[in-house]
This record gives structure tokens, sequence and C-alpha cells, in this order.
């Protein structure tokens, strides 16, 4: 399975629509792009492989693996990607300002329930992510 998250970039973040095969899943939130800094930055543009992982601050959600000089970046719930972000990837139902989005953990839990499908199913997930 291959995502496609295609980024806006914004000075007070990143907008982003996560698709399949063309069709929207969500929307996604992010911070602004700051050269790859940890914990300010969005991730660079590339392509990575999706995982799954369990904290007992998330409990399952997903882990975006091979991120160069960067670790746990996740996708999970937030709706203020300056305020409830460090570099990870919040899956939003609604864009609703630059970084910011409504209906968080929803749209995750939409997104986590596809990704697991096909991950019990020993298939592979990719994630593109292009401007």
């Amino acid at each position: 399975m291959v995502l496609v998250l295609t980024r806006t970039y914004f000075p007070e973040g990143t907008n982003g629509m996560l698709t399949h095969k063309g069709k929207l899943i969500c929307y996604a939130i992010e911070l602004p792009w700051k050269d790859n800094q940890h914990q300010v930055s969005c991730i660079p543009e590339g392509e990575y492989f999706i995982e799954k992982r369990y904290s007992t601050r998330f409990g399952w959600h997903l882990e975006i693996l091979g991120v160069p000089n960067r670790s746990l970046i996740l996708f999970h719930p937030a709706n203020i990607a300056l305020k409830e972000l460090k570099g990870c990837i919040a899956p939003v139902s609604e864009l609703s300002g630059f970084g910011i989005g409504l209906q968080s953990k929803k749209a995750f839990t939409k997104l986590k329930n596809l990704i697991y499908a096909q991950l019990d199913m020993k298939e592979s997930v990719l994630l593109l992510v292009q401007s």
C-alpha cells in the first residue's frame, strides 16, 4: 500500500492531504519546515515505511520509520501543530488554519484502521511525502 502526503508549506505550519490511489483519506497538519530540526520542523520529503507502535501516552498508533536524523516520528491525534506536535504528523478531518485542523481523533482512527488492516495482512505500507 502506498499513501501519498501532499503538502503545502506555510510559516505557521504545514497542511497536507493524505491520499491512497488518488482518493482522499484525510487531511494532515505538521510543524513548519525548518530544515529538519529536531522537535521544531516537519520531516523531509521522501519515502518512509509505517509500522504499528504502542506507547502509554498514545496507545496503539503509527510510527514513520527511517526519517533522516530523527526518531519516534509518529502519526497521532493533534489539532494545533505548534502546540501539540514535535515533528510528528497529525491526521485531521478538516483543515481550519495553517497547521490547524479539526476532529483529529476521528481522522486518526480512520487512518489507523486502514493501515492496521494492511499490516495485519503482512502488507507493507509506504508513505510518500511530497509537495
